[in-house]
């Protein structure tokens, strides 16, 4: 669906009164297959709003090749418009019009008759739960319905490909939530294939086949969401001393769980990333015992996507949001 190799983009600025090349995105290659839900993560400027614009028809490139949904990105940009929907994250619809109005002359703009564009929009209304709002004003609607006529507005054309770019955004946890059911639903229920931008790493845990990750203009990182934890060096396990003074007792035995390494301490918690921490902790916790290192407390987290992304960046995503 996507296939971009080398797509670059570089804009001219000023710094005084010299000329500078900046080089937003520095000649990325991105492959979306069908069917596939595809992430799309990076940090504030590093290039992710700016790749998606030319994905989408909105900026020329200024180097490489794309075909998307089919049709060469440069050649074809007419057929490219044609064939995707474009979601975006500040929205689409005016508060005052009607929703089956909005649905209805969006419609029109690619051809589609109106009885044809009210019986298409109709379905999206009941796949989307948005059973009677064809008649209210989006003004009136809440932010989930809102977003959902958003998502309808960008299927109305029975498109291949859909660009979601931060589909929750400003929702309420409840909200977010129903909406990722409509999302993996496109996939499930209309074969829709997806790119997905967003700020929300439990999002994309939850939603994406794979993830693409770029930073400073390139593609950093491109896997499954699980293969890309399993490239953080394991589990934390994090011991939390009830006595100060044992806490270098507690560091050197957590630091016995992998050759050649040392233990974090920050106050009275000692941590460490081990490989598996679900194999090692009985024998952990039986030798601190023996040892008599008393414990307030222990956790172990898995790691996240907020740790590659923090591994991969430097920074938390959650840092940018």
């Amino acid at each position: 669906m996507i296939h971009a190799r080398g797509l670059a983009r570089t804009f001219d600025t000023k710094r005084g009164r010299e000329k500078v090349a900046v080089n937003a995105v520095g000649g990325v290659d991105i492959d979306v297959e069908e069917g596939e839900i595809v992430g799309f993560l990076g940090p504030n400027g590093a290039g992710k709003t700016t790749t998606l614009r030319m994905l989408t028809t909105l900026l020329k490139p200024t180097s490489g090749t794309a075909t998307v949904a089919g049709f060469d990105l440069a050649k074809e940009p007419i057929k490219v418009r044609q064939s995707i929907g474009y979601v975006s994250q500040s929205g689409s619809t005016a508060g005052i019009a009607r929703a089956g109005e909005e649905i209805v002359d969006h419609a029109l703009l690619y051809g589609i008759s109106a009885s044809r564009a009210e019986r298409r929009g109709k379905e999206l209304f009941d796949q989307l739960e948005l059973d009677g709002m064809w008649q209210r004003q989006p003004k009136t609607m809440s932010g989930g319905q809102r977003r959902r006529l958003d998502i309808a507005m960008g299927l109305v054309h029975d498109p291949k490909l859909v660009f979601l770019d931060e589909p929750t955004t400003g929702l309420d946890p409840q909200a977010r939530a129903n909406l990722w059911v409509h999302i993996s639903g496109l996939r499930t229920k209309l074969g829709s294939t997806i790119f997905l931008t967003t700020h929300y790493l439990d999002e994309a845990d939850a939603l994406c086949d794979r993830i693409l990750v770029i930073d400073h203009g390139v593609i950093v990182a491109s896997d499954t969401p699980d293969a890309l934890k399993r490239q953080v060096a394991g589990d934390l396990i994090e011991l939390v001393l009830a006595d100060e003074t044992q806490i270098s007792l507690a560091a050197s035995h957590l630091a016995s769980l992998v050759d050649g390494s040392e233990a974090d301490v920050n106050g009275r918690v000692v941590s460490m990333r081990v490989p598996s921490a679900g194999t090692e902790l009985p024998a952990l916790l039986r030798a601190l015992d023996r040892a008599g290192v008393s414990l307030a407390a222990i956790e172990v987290r898995r790691p996240t996507l907020d740790d590659v992304f923090l591994t991969m960046t430097g920074r938390s995503l959650r840092e940018d949001a």
